[in-house]
């Protein structure tokens, strides 16, 4: 059933302090909730249990507060719900659409440097710039799989794409796309562009592809509005919302914010943090009005 009012969410990851274009993002839902009276929800993105720590989720909360937005009570911290997504996992692998892959990056790199050796044509790559799997795991026998798995070996488990794609014939798969003004249009996505994608990762037994569908379900989040850089990956969340019996929300997809050579604002690239603007004495008014909301 859909929500009776509209659901919003920011869900951010805790591996790092948030930088402007959080901000942005933060506020630009907050915003949107706003005016359609809807609910704007926090979630914390920590299925990753290396680079995800503690004091950066305190850090976001720290950074939220300060900016003034404020959220429905109990946020939902991913990695307390594995089970949710394991179990999701398994309506999949049920349908035979999941299968285990135990080669590592640099073999899957190695395979497509070897077949574009000899065949001289360029290997495909998915929206991200990343190599399609070559289903090299696609041919092994139930036998060698069960000895592998048996021996410990380090396996993702990946989506099948052609047979979801099967699964969905003769149904239009996509979703649709609103602006600020509350246009709305539809957008087909192409989910083949990304091959067989990862859907539960060697530590954890889910992606972010596959928790961040759940969750939205779950929550029943009826708009979601993340940056640019997540536009093409909806392909893959809207077909796994049409394979597990899942509503697909609204999407909005805002600018990404860059710095001043040009680059986008990244924690991977050190992009100087809110803790940093606040420890120099900006204020929230001040960053609210640098992003456009006063």
């Amino acid at each position: 059933m859909a929500p009776s009012s509209p659901v919003f969410r920011f869900a951010p990851s805790p591996n790092g302090r948030l930088h402007l274009g959080h901000a942005y993002s933060a506020l630009l839902n907050e915003r949107l909730a706003k005016r359609c009276h809807g609910r704007l929800l926090l979630r914390i993105e920590d299925i990753d249990l290396t680079r995800c720590r503690p004091e950066f989720e305190q850090g976001i909360r720290d950074d939220l507060a300060w900016l003034g937005i404020s959220f429905a009570p109990n946020p939902r911290r991913q990695s307390e719900h594995f089970e949710e997504y394991r179990r999701a996992l398994d309506r999949l692998d049920a349908m035979g659409l999941v299968y285990p892959c135990f080669c590592s990056r640099q073999e899957v790199k190695a395979a497509v440097r070897r077949r574009e050796a000899g065949t001289g044509v360029p290997w495909p790559h998915d929206p991200d710039g990343a190599p399609l799997y070559p289903r090299t795991c696609r041919g092994s026998s139930d036998d060698a799989v069960r000895r592998r798995r048996e021996a410990g070996d380090a396996h993702v488990l990946r989506l099948a794409m052609d047979r979801a794609l099967a699964r969905t014939a003769g149904e239009p798969l996509a979703y649709r796309l609103f602006d600020e003004s509350g246009a709305e249009r539809e957008v087909a996505v192409e989910p083949a562009r990304w091959g067989d994608v990862v859907l539960a990762r060697r530590d954890v037994p889910t992606s972010y592809h596959l928790s961040v569908v759940v969750d939205d379900a779950v929550q029943g989040v009826s708009h979601v509005v993340r940056g640019r850089d997540l536009e093409a990956a909806t392909d893959i969340h809207v077909l796994l919302q049409r394979l597990l019996g899942l509503l697909t929300p609204r999407y909005h997809f805002h600018p990404l914010l860059s710095d001043e050579s040009g680059q986008k604002l990244a924690k991977s690239r050190s992009s100087r943090s809110l803790a940093d603007l606040r420890a120099q004495g900006a204020t929230p008014e001040a960053v609210r009005r640098q992003l456009g909301f006063t």
